[in-house]
C-alpha cells in the first residue's frame, strides 16, 4: 500500500499518521485566558526536545473538520504561559473527558473533576492528580499552515517541575511502573506504559557494539533467532570466548541427548539461546551459541 499525502483527504491521512506514529505521550495542558478563566485539554502531539535549556513542544492543531483553533492555542498566544501535566492511568478517563469542546470560559477542571493547584512561577493552575507537573514559559509558536489539520508548535521552557515523590524509586529516579503513564494510539486506542509493557534495551553508551554483521554466519543466518535476538548479540563490545567454567545443566542435557544428531542439536541449542535472550541473559546465550559454533 502506498499513499501520496497530496492525493488523500486530510481526515484519512490524519488517521494513518496517528495510527503509525504511536504511542504518543500526552501533554495535559493547563492555560488561562485574558479574563483569568482556566482551561484544560490533552494533546498527543507532544514530546521533550532538549534539557539545556529544557524544551517541551506540543501542538494544538487546527481542527480538520472546520479549520477552527482550540482555546489552548488562543490562551498561549495571549499569555505565553502553560502548565504541562503528564497523564497517568489513574486519571486517563478524566483527561479524556476534558477534551470535550466546551464553550469558552467553561472550567474543565470542574467538568472533569480535577483539583487545581496554584503554580509557583506562572499563572495557569497545575493538576493535583498528575504525578508530574511542569510550569512553562512559551518561547515561540510556529504555525505549520493555515488549513484544517495544520500544526501549531508551541515551544515551551519548563521553569519549575513538581514531581510526586510516590513515583520515585530508591535512587530518587522516576520509576516507570509507579508513574504508570498512558499514551495515545490511533483512533480511540491508548496504551499503558507499565507492567509487562515496560522492558529494558541495553544501550552501548561508551563502546560500540560489534554489530549483527560481525556475528558468526551460523548465528547470523539462524532460522530460530529473531532480528531482536541478533541485535542483542551484536550489542556486545567483542565476541566472547568460550568460558570453560560455564556450567548449565540444560545445555549439558541437550548435548548428551542429541549427540548422534548434530543438526537437531544445533536447532535445540538455538532454541535454548533464544529463550535465554528473551529473558535478557545475553552472556549465557552467547556461551550456548559458542558451544554450538565450536563443535
Amino acid at each position: 500500500m502506498q499513499i501520496d499525502p497530496s492525493q488523500i483527504k486530510t481526515s484519512e491521512l490524519h488517521a494513518y499518521l496517528l495510527g503509525a506514529v504511536a504511542p504518543r505521550p500526552i501533554c495535559f495542558a493547563s492555560t488561562i485566558d485574558t479574563k483569568g478563566r482556566p482551561n484544560l485539554s490533552p494533546f498527543s502531539f507532544f514530546n521533550v526536545f532538549g534539557a539545556n535549556p529544557p524544551t517541551l513542544i506540543f501542538s494544538p492543531s487546527r481542527r480538520v473538520r472546520d479549520n477552527t483553533v482550540k482555546h489552548t492555542l488562543e490562551n498561549v498566544y495571549a499569555t505565553n504561559e502553560v502548565v504541562i501535566n503528564v497523564v497517568s492511568y489513574a486519571m486517563v478517563q478524566q483527561a479524556s473527558l476534558s477534551s470535550c469542546e466546551y464553550p469558552a470560559g467553561v472550567n474543565e477542571f470542574e467538568k472533569a473533576g480535577f483539583t487545581p493547584l496554584a503554580s509557583e512561577k506562572v499563572k495557569p493552575f497545575r493538576v493535583k492528580e498528575s504525578p508530574v507537573q511542569m510550569e512553562c514559559i512559551v518561547k515561540q509558536i510556529i504555525e505549520t499552515g493555515q488549513e484544517g489539520g495544520a500544526g501549531n508548535l508551541v515551544i515551551c521552557e519548563p521553569v519549575m517541575l513538581h514531581i510526586n515523590e510516590n513515583i520515585l524509586n530508591a535512587q530518587g529516579k522516576i520509576d516507570p511502573h509507579k508513574i504508570d503513564l498512558v499514551a495515545r494510539m490511533g483512533g480511540d486506542y491508548y496504551c499503558r506504559a507499565s507492567g509487562d509493557a515496560v522492558f529494558e534495551v541495553a544501550k552501548p553508551n561508551t563502546k560500540c557494539g560489534i554489530g549483527v554483521d560481525a556475528l558468526p554466519l551460523a548465528i547470523r543466518n539462524s532460522n530460530i533467532l529473531t532480528g531482536n535476538n541478533l541485535g542483542q548479540l551484536g550489542n556486545v563490545h567483542e565476541v566472547p570466548f568460550v568460558d570453560a567454567t560455564f556450567h548449565d545443566d540444560h545445555l549439558k542435557n541437550i548435548i548428551q541427548y542429541y549427540s548422534v544428531t548434530p543438526e537437531e542439536m544445533d536447532k535445540e541449542l538455538h532454541h535454548y539461546a533464544k529463550k535465554l535472550l528473551d529473558s535478557g541473559k545475553i552472556a549465557e546465550a552467547w556461551q550456548v551459541l559458542l558451544t554450538a559454533f565450536s563443535r
